[in-house]
């Protein structure tokens, strides 16, 4: 029957009445004129046919089609991000996924758009599923030996809600050994499952760092190195020959030292500063030559490559290169001779570089300083100044010409945003003990001037020469974002001057000196952040905004991060002065590729040390559950407000468990009570109670609690609907929480809301991309230490 319907509409192009359409089918009799309506209802829920509102029938016109990588909501519904668009995310309803998992590459067909005007994104279909993106999973297993499978896998990613069976093929674990599984089927229905062998089992329930390790192998990340890279790193030699030393530039005789962090073991920059007079002063910097070791196309470089970047967690570091590498020959440990690459600076008093050369180089450090060492020399501490006396000189000049590096970046618009960070204590179990907040001292931003300083002096060697090359980009802020901070500014009195389309970073820097001090700086000042695009790697230079920067490069970091490794790498091949045109050729090539790898692997380890700070931090407040606790609200959305506590642990006051009604304003983000006028805005303080704590999700419940901190405001109406922040209407039963929280997942919130008046836009920008006739180019197929910027 339902062909028949089909066929029939595609030959008869005018809308039809049902009735009619079941005359024309034969198909009058009552019986068969019900179980056509029933197909017809089912038709339009797939989509395949439209209802108009003269109650006619006809069969729905196929929206534009694009691809994109699905994003999965553990309640069924999903985004997709659309290639090559600045367009909000594309919402996929529940049913409508043709069972995508998370991370998939998917065609889907809009089949509504989107609307800035109100905020709301396009929604669409999933159509295709061009290429798995979950091809791995970890979990822990259960036996249960039923219909051929050995048994189940309990993920603790909550976006995979298909079931997970294990065929018998692979490795047999026990009930409670966490493994990996190796994917072999995907769900094809809605009772259908995910199916895969084990290929590794990774340890067991109560192991020590169990949890931490379920994470990293969860992405991929792993510590051990291949037997074939042990071998190249075994037969590399503790010892620098002469032949080694031909053609480098001696820099034995001079004050260099590093300073780090107590802890730190990988040390692969250090320092010589000098007051040449008149104003003028040296900055010598020296980072480990890396890519002496690691040779281009060795087992040793495919598997940095592969990784890219060092992976820093709560209990552990995964280290880019064996330890062997990174600790030893590579490091730059005092008293040893070492084989570097220098970036020699003249600077001048206004911070200015006016000459440097980039040299190899041979080093040998005169101390190993800590970042709380000379923190206390800049302070005047006298035992630290009596315990250091070669390098007193050298560190009372290096502050100076800090300071002089930070004006000049500050002069010319770098943005500087105060964060506060953590770092969980844990014992030789994993267990946390407790969290310390980290303080940036003056030996901390000194570093970073002068890390910055020589990332920007190579890369801006690179572009003088025309020579290929990868840089650190950070790119303008999308328009969409600014206008939304633009617009709260303006709310709460705080008029931007400058234009949104085109900011610049002057005029941000001038706007957020404005308001420092007042009641909005901290909300404005996480806007503002929230705003940026994320930094990335890129063989086109387009300048760092952030820093104001018009070249920057990673050259300081090779240990730790394959892009400066290749930056050596490059350096070495180009220092010759003439570059062959193979050599250029052979970069052109190759740099986009390592370029995306290092962008994607970066976002991983970033990824890894969110999840593993989430869960610690559950795990020690834990402990806590039930008392009472100060903090600052840090965060507002629909459902509910998050709050920061002293410590930086971040919990959430969730709308539902408020007894009271709360209006979300989106425009000012802000939580109100609508009879008491008590409101919660970002940076406001509050006391709550802790009420939950879990490990396994990360997640941090707080009750609000009533008390001389809360703020109250008037009530005041909105010029449109405010968003209802809790359920308290008795019509939105628990029943139909799932759809309706789907539904208002099209609105993208705050972050992706304009808030603009209709006349702000111009009738042809209303028409998302897919609506211009731009095409899709997907295919198918196949902490913060100065040193990081």
């Amino acid at each position: 029957m339902r062909e028949k319907i089909v066929d029939f509409l595609k030959k008869n192009h005018k809308p039809l009445a049902p009735d009619v359409l079941a005359r024309r089918l034969e198909m009058s009799a009552p019986e068969d004129y019900k179980a056509m309506y029933s197909e017809l209802l089912k038709l339009e829920n797939e989509k395949k046919i439209q209802f108009l509102k003269s109650g006619e029938v006809r069969l729905r016109k196929e929206g534009p089609r694009v691809e994109g990588v699905f994003r999965a909501n553990s309640r069924g519904f999903g985004f997709v991000t659309i290639d090559d668009s600045d367009e909000p995310d594309a919402f996929i309803p529940n049913g409508k996924t043709r069972w995508a998992l998370d991370g998939d590459r998917v065609q889907i067909e809009i089949t509504r758009n989107g609307n800035p005007l109100s905020g709301t994104s396009a929604e669409g279909i999933v159509k295709h599923i061009l290429e798995r993106g979950t091809k791995t999973l970890v979990g822990t297993f259960t036996e249960t030996m039923d219909d051929g499978y050995i048994g189940t896998i309990a993920s603790r990613n909550r976006k995979l809600t298909a079931p997970i069976l294990v065929q018998a093929e692979g490795l047999h674990p026990k009930t409670g050994d966490l493994v990996k599984l190796d994917v072999t089927g995907y769900p094809q229905n809605k009772e259908g499952f995910i199916t895969g062998l084990v290929t590794k089992i990774i340890g067991s329930e109560g192991d020590t760092g169990i949890d931490v390790l379920e994470i990293l192998e969860s992405m991929d990340i792993r510590s051990e190195f291949s037997a074939e890279v042990m071998t190249q790193v075994d037969n590399i030699t503790e010892e620098i020959t002469e032949a080694e030393l031909a053609g480098r530039e001696d820099f034995r005789n001079e004050v260099i030292y590093t300073i780090d962090g107590a802890d730190s073991k990988d040390l692969d920059d250090a320092i010589h500063v000098k007051d040449l007079g008149s104003g003028l002063y040296e900055l010598g910097v020296h980072i480990a030559d890396v890519s002496h070791y690691v040779t281009e196309g060795s087992a040793l470089d495919e598997e940095a490559l592969e990784r890219a970047t060092s992976v820093y967690v709560t209990d552990r570091v995964v280290p880019m290169l064996p330890v062997k590498l990174s600790n030893g020959i590579c490091s730059l440990n005092p008293q040893v001779d070492r084989l570097t690459q220098s970036c020699v600076m003249k600077i001048d008093g206004q911070g200015q570089i006016l000459d440097y050369r980039i040299v190899q180089s041979v080093i040998k450090t005169t101390y190993r300083m800590t970042y709380d060492d000379v923190n206390l020399m800049i302070a005047g501490d006298a035992e630290a100044l009596e315990k250091f006396p070669k390098i007193a000189d050298s560190v009372k000049t290096a502050v100076k010409l800090h300071e002089i590096l930070e004006a000049m970046r500050l002069r010319r618009g770098a943005l500087e945003f105060e964060t506060t960070e953590s770092k969980i204590v844990v014992d030789s179990a994993g267990v946390p003990q407790k969290i310390v907040k980290r303080t940036r001292g003056i030996a901390e931003k000194m570093i970073e001037s002068f890390m910055l300083a020589a990332n920007e002096t190579v890369a801006f060697n690179f572009m003088k020469r025309e020579l290929p090359a990868i840089y650190r980009i950070h790119e303008e802020p999308k328009v969409e974002k600014i206008r939304l901070f633009v617009d709260f500014a303006a709310a709460a009195g705080l008029p931007f001057q400058g234009d949104a389309a085109k900011v610049k970073n002057a005029d941000l820097q001038s706007f957020m000196r404005r308001v420092k001090g007042t009641p909005y700086e901290a909300v404005l000042d996480m806007m503002l952040l929230r705003s940026m695009q994320q930094a990335r790697y890129s063989e086109n230079n387009v300048g760092h905004f952030g820093l104001a920067a018009e070249n920057y490069t990673h050259f300081t970091s090779p240990i730790r991060r394959y892009p400066d490794l290749l930056v050596h790498r490059l350096i070495d091949n180009y220092i010759s002065g003439h570059v062959a045109e193979d050599v250029k050729t052979h970069f052109h090539e190759v740099i986009p590729g390592i370029a995306q790898q290092s962008s994607s692997r970066e976002r991983r380890a970033i990824d890894a040390e969110r999840e593993v700070t989430k869960i610690k931090s559950a795990e020690y407040m834990a402990q806590f559950v039930g008392e009472t606790f100060d903090g600052v609200i840090s965060g507002v959305t629909g459902f509910g407000a998050f709050v920061q506590l002293e410590n930086t642990v971040e919990g959430l006051i969730a709308t539902r468990e408020l007894k009271e009604r709360f209006n979300f304003n989106d425009r000012n983000l802000t939580l109100q009570n609508e009879s008491t006028g008590l409101i919660f805005k970002i940076g406001a303080p509050v006391r709550v109670k802790l009420t939950g704590a879990d490990k396994a999700t990360g997640q941090i419940d707080f009750q609000w609690v009533k008390s001389d901190l809360d703020v109250y405001e008037k009530v005041v109406k909105s010029e449109r609907p405010e968003r209802r922040g809790n359920r308290g209407s008795s019509s939105l039963r628990a029943e139909n929480r799932a759809s309706k929280d789907a539904k208002a997942s099209r609105k993208h919130g705050p972050e992706e809301h304009h808030g603009h008046k209709p006349g702000d836009y111009k009738k042809n920008d209303q028409r998302p991309f897919y609506k211009k006739g731009k095409k899709s180019f997907g295919k198918a197929g196949g902490k913060s230490q100065g040193k990081k910027r």
